[in-house]
């Protein structure tokens, strides 16, 4: 386990902080610090507050996932998912929620928004190269399998 400095907005405080719902989940919820409710059309994307901030270790990063509840009773999904959040980020997490369904969604104070899960990632160094190794799947791209 690590651990991540997490600052709250007092405004918000009498939301819960994110929080793992069963033993075994791997994202924590996020819930929206909204002042009262944020109506999302059809078609339509609202950039949602959680009135929380992190400090990420380096070396880690957020990734701001949509909730599979949401998706598929409402067509409701995270617009860049996944966002990222960068270690050295320091402003309010919020989250970009689309409504990809067919009626108008309601999001209340409080309500269970989107999944924030922490990975640990590596930096890289590009060398370039005149050729690479070849590989079975070749260049092979979307449905190359043909199943």
């Amino acid at each position: 386990m690590i651990r991540v400095r997490i600052k709250r907005d007092q405004k918000h405080a009498d939301l819960p902080l994110p929080e793992y719902m069963s033993v075994g989940s791997a994202g924590m919820d996020l819930r929206a610090a909204v002042a009262g409710q944020v109506t999302i059309k059809p078609g339509g994307f609202e950039l949602i507050p959680t009135g929380i901030y992190l400090q990420l270790p380096p070396g880690y990063e957020g990734q701001v996932r949509p909730r599979s509840g949401l998706a598929a009773r409402n067509g409701i999904t995270v617009l860049n998912t996944p966002g990222t959040i960068d270690s050295d980020y320091r402003g309010e997490i919020r989250v970009i929620l689309i409504n990809l369904g067919k009626e108008p969604f309601v999001v209340n104070r409080g309500d269970r928004i989107a999944q924030l899960v922490v990975c640990k990632y590596e930096r890289v160094i590009l060398e370039p190269a005149q050729h690479l190794d070849d590989s079975d799947r070749g260049s092979g791209g979307f449905g190359h399998t043909g199943i």
